[in-house]
């Protein structure tokens, strides 16, 4: 629409009908034109601040501490706010007062004449914070954010001036009375939790929750009480979407990994998953010899743990074995996946205990397969069908999996498009001359965009339909995301899973990656990629997680002359050796575009009681002479649209083709 309303626009029924709508929330020309100008008034506050966080993998301690910091953003402001009037440690006590406000108050160890002042200190100095990291947002936002039994005193002293003359007692009256009442710590926690919530305006979390850790679920609870979010779906957040909606091959894959890191308990104590039936079994099926490769990983074997660790090997090589017949039946399900060397199991030598791959023949390091039928070597015995019916059963009737599944589903899709820039786990599978690579999706070909559209919309499928045919299509689907060769979550020709339990020879162990890692360095590749997604490809970036960046080999995560941006730098304990550091985050403020790297995080208890932060290196990416405002983003593009309308309306109105309604004072009541 144009801001101008003609006589011959208004004769298409759309336009006005659309209008008349319209009027309904807006029934008079004041109520409009009050609504324009809030809208553009809203259109020229700086734009809020978005974290961009990647391959958490179950590391809820760290996750939690760069979620309470925002990546140094509140650190940033205590030091803008307070430079050299503050010590350093005062400035560092402040700080993780506001991160764990109420396990610092606590621990406060001061005499009571004494408390009261510290009280009034640090109120004083959090209100501050407060008033500086809120001053983005509209009065009406910040007011949303206050809990109720605060509301009003918050509204008070975050948007009045205490110097001013006479508001001075005032406001320092509030703070009193606040004391006095015993209030002091209730208040203390709840202007903390909103320094936190102002601080970040949008997170975006580039995939990879699950998985390694021990604490998905409580990075998922997290989550859900988050103000503001998106999720792109990265290959081990999809293993257990499939998992939790049914498939049985990759609910084998969640056990198996799950059982490969030590974190049974996550399963059976915090999801609800029965694994005895699974256990049982394997400690009857399999014997003591032949387990090395399936112990846990990063667990230290002792006298006292070993039966617990055997018994977590015995069940993660029972589980992978039924895992590779699972697997073989969608593969023959889907000749298109073109995945037919990844059925081994035929081509194993029994007697010999040796097998082929690519016409070279290999021993194996283990030679214990008694579930396997040589001259049937796909078929499940009788009890591991047993075994997975089971734990399908208890996968999709669990609770707790259930939401958190939601939550991916409802926040989270393959990519996202937001501000500018293309948020993605993975990659775009592309062939050695940097064109798309076709998938094969249900008989037709996709590329680019449009397949991660499709398999978007089949791990819905998989998910929320009820009919046979096309959740089995759905299933399917999510299983090629988790291990295709042309799958954009996982991006190599193959998983080499089997060879990294049986054969010695590492040749076997590489797994050949997709053209896209070699030559993402290429500004025309990236390129390509950003105006197959409509964005410009002169502003905007391509921002990554997935693959480690190996700073320790002298990798850089900024890639093609810094349009591409790889944020996945460690964040698990178990990449960290390889990477160096413990990972990358990104913030995008009004001010530019900054790259984070963090050290390692020690622990909660020491962040808590040394109030040691996470040590964080700071790279300005791109700087801005004029701050961004909401105008140049999404939100704004929006408002626009919405201040047309409403433009349109008042001109509606003023022009008669609309009539304003003035509700009388009776029918008011």
């Amino acid at each position: 629409m144009t801001n101008e309303l003609t006589g011959k626009e208004v004769e298409t029924v759309r336009d006005l009908d659309y209008l008349k709508l319209l009027a309904k929330q807006y029934p008079t020309i004041d109520s409009a034109t009050t609504e324009i100008i809030n809208l553009q008034a809203i259109l020229d506050l700086p734009k809020g601040t978005e974290h961009y966080i990647s391959d958490i993998h179950g590391e809820f301690e760290s996750f939690r501490h760069v979620l309470k910091n925002a990546s140094g953003v509140i650190r940033n402001k205590i030091n803008e706010i307070y430079g050299n009037s503050l010590r350093e440690s005062e400035k560092k006590a402040l700080a993780t007062l506001i991160y764990y406000p109420t396990e610092k108050l606590d621990m406060l160890d001061i005499n009571e004449r004494e408390v009261d002042d510290w009280y009034r200190i640090h109120l004083f100095r959090l209100i501050e914070v407060c008033k500086r990291v809120s001053s983005k947002y509209t009065r009406s936002k910040v007011r949303k954010a206050f809990p109720k039994e605060f509301a009003y005193i918050l509204d008070e002293l975050l948007n009045e001036n205490e110097d001013r003359i006479n508001k001075y007692d005032y406001y320092n009256k509030i703070i009193e009375t606040i004391i006095e009442l015993d209030r002091a710590k209730s208040f203390i926690v709840a202007i903390c939790n909103l320094i936190q919530r102002f601080a970040v305006d949008r997170l975006h979390i580039i995939g990879d929750i699950y998985d390694r850790g021990p604490g998905a679920d409580i990075i998922m609870d997290m989550l859900k009480e988050y103000h503001s979010l998106d999720i792109q779906w990265g290959n081990h957040d999809m293993i257990w979407m499939g998992a939790c909606a049914g498939n049985e091959a990759l609910i084998a894959n969640v056990v198996r990994i799950t059982s490969r890191y030590n974190h049974l308990e996550l399963l059976e104590d915090r999801y609800g998953i029965n694994l005895l039936p699974l256990a049982t079994f394997a400690m009857d099926t399999y014997g003591s010899d032949e387990l090395a490769k399936f112990m846990p990983k990063g667990v230290e074997v002792t006298d006292k743990n070993f039966k617990e660790l055997e018994m977590s090997a015995k069940i993660h090589k029972a589980i992978f074995i039924i895992q590779m017949k699972l697997e073989a039946e969608i593969i023959y399900r889907h000749p298109e996946y073109e995945m037919n060397d990844r059925m081994l199991l035929d081509m194993i030598d029994y007697k010999k205990g040796t097998i082929m791959i690519d016409d070279v023949e290999y021993p194996l390091n283990s030679t214990e397969f008694p579930t396997i039928d040589p001259e049937n070597p796909f078929i499940l015995s009788e009890e591991e069908k047993s075994i997975i019916l089971r734990l399908k059963r208890s996968f999709m009737n669990s609770m707790r999996l259930n939401d958190h599944v939601k939550l991916l589903y409802s926040k989270g899709s393959m990519y996202k498009v937001f501000n500018g820039n293309l948020l993605l786990h993975g990659c775009i599978p592309m062939k050695d001359d940097g064109s798309f690579m076709d998938i094969v999706i249900d008989g037709a070909l996709y590329q680019g965009r449009k397949a991660l559209d499709e398999l978007d919309r089949l791990a819905r499928q998989g998910y929320f339909n009820n009919d046979p045919i096309l959740k089995e299509q759905g299933l399917d689907a999510m299983w090629y995301l988790w291990c295709g060769p042309a799958s954009p979550l996982f991006g190599k020709r193959k998983m080499a899973t089997f060879e990294r339990y049986f054969i010695e020879d590492k040749v076997t162990h590489e797994e050949e990656k997709n053209p896209y890692y070699r030559d993402r360095e290429k500004i025309e590749w990236i390129d390509k990629i950003l105006e197959d997604f409509g964005l410009d490809k002169d502003s905007s970036h391509l921002v990554n997680g997935h693959v480690p960046v190996k700073v320790v080999k002298g990798e850089s995560p900024i890639k093609a002359g810094g349009k591409l941006l790889v944020i996945d730098g460690g964040f698990a304990k178990a990449y960290q050796k390889e990477t160096g550091i413990a990972g990358y985050t990104l913030i995008y403020n009004s001010h530019g575009l900054n790259l984070v790297s963090h050290e390692p995080f020690e622990s909660t208890q020491k962040a808590i009681i040394e109030e040691k932060d996470i040590v964080s290196t700071v790279m300005v990416l791109e700087s801005v002479r004029s701050r961004r405002r909401v105008a140049d983003t999404d939100t704004g593009f929006e408002l626009k649209s919405q201040v047309d309308d409403l433009l349109q309306l008042v001109n509606a109105y003023r022009q008669g083709y609309i009539k304003e309604i003035i509700h009388t004072a009776y029918e008011n009541k």
